[in-house]
């Protein structure tokens, strides 16, 4: 069932990592370090450089739960190394945000601004002031902040306007004025 538990993860040079008491996976790399506990029941070993993650038996929750081990370490070695970021635009007329110190504040067309106290370990960027950028070692928080943001505003089907990812596209609506022709 699992054939991403399977493959082996290669270790980067720079990254060290330890596996403490009760599968406690701790990676430490150039960019920081990250630590999680797993599963006590799945098996995480170290050779040479290749990390490998092993399930007790064949039972559907140990096959699940395979699979996301090796991903969750994977993408924390990943982290450790590279980063993760994730891009947003401000897409509306007066829209902008700013970053000074460790605040974000957005202008996104309500009465007051909407302000945010960035985590320790998250970044955000303005680049441009219809810009967001939000990096970070962790995955999941990157990808949880830059959900908020967006939940501030998220883009809407007539005029486009809001918070979306980068990339992203909005599907867009025909009006009322659209059906009376």
């Amino acid at each position: 069932m699992s054939r991403i538990g399977n493959k082996a993860i290669t270790v980067p040079a720079g990254v060290e990592i330890t596996l403490g008491a009760a599968n406690e996976v701790t990676v430490k790399g150039p960019k920081g370090t990250l630590k999680f506990q797993f599963n006590p029941k799945m098996g995480i070993e170290i050779n040479e450089g290749i990390l490998t993650v092993t399930r007790p038996n064949e039972e559907k929750q140990y096959k699940q739960l395979h699979g996301t081990t090796r991903a969750l370490i994977a993408n924390m070695i990943e982290g450790v190394t590279n980063g993760y970021k994730k891009g947003l635009e401000l897409v509306g007329i007066g829209y902008r945000a700013a970053v000074a110190g460790n605040v974000l504040t957005i202008q996104i067309g309500y009465s007051h601004p909407v302000v945010f106290q960035i985590e320790e370990g998250i970044k955000i960027e303005t680049p441009a002031p219809t810009e967001i950028i939000v990096s970070g070692i962790d995955k999941q928080r990157v990808g949880e902040w830059a959900a908020i943001i967006r939940a501030v505003r998220k883009p809407e089907p007539y005029l486009g306007k809001g918070i979306r990812y980068k990339g992203e596209v909005v599907r867009r609506k025909e009006g009322k004025t659209a059906a009376k022709k």
